[in-house]
């Protein structure tokens, strides 16, 4: 037998550690990706603690309710039109996945 010439069994066994290598391979991501993962979420995690301290005490000035406590459907609309406002809507909207009739909007502000 020449160098590039395979009996059966000698392609047989080059094709089924071909199969197993790439099987091997797949484990092995599959073992990664939790643990990079995790990494991941904990050095976010990490870096977000501080940024999210700082806006938490802005919705409690801002979220005073409207005459009697109750919500009548009103949005302050802050340097912007109607139309840009319903677009924003639609993009929280269609962005967080919540029907537009479940969400509340109290006021929408122009940057």
């Amino acid at each position: 037998m020449g160098i590039t010439e395979l009996g059966k069994a000698e392609a047989l066994l080059v094709a089924l550690s071909g199969l197993v290598t790439v099987f091997i391979m797949l484990a092995v991501l599959c073992l990664m990706i939790p643990v990079i993962s995790k990494v991941i979420s904990s050095i976010e995690g990490k870096a977000a603690a501080p940024a999210a301290a700082v806006p938490a005490a802005a919705p409690a000035a801002s979220a005073a309710p409207s005459a009697g406590g109750v919500y009548t459907g009103e949005v302050a609309l802050i340097g912007c039109d109607e139309k840009t406002a319903a677009m924003v809507m639609a993009i929280v909207s269609y962005e967080t996945g919540i029907p537009l009739d479940q969400l509340i909007f109290h006021k929408i502000k122009a940057l």
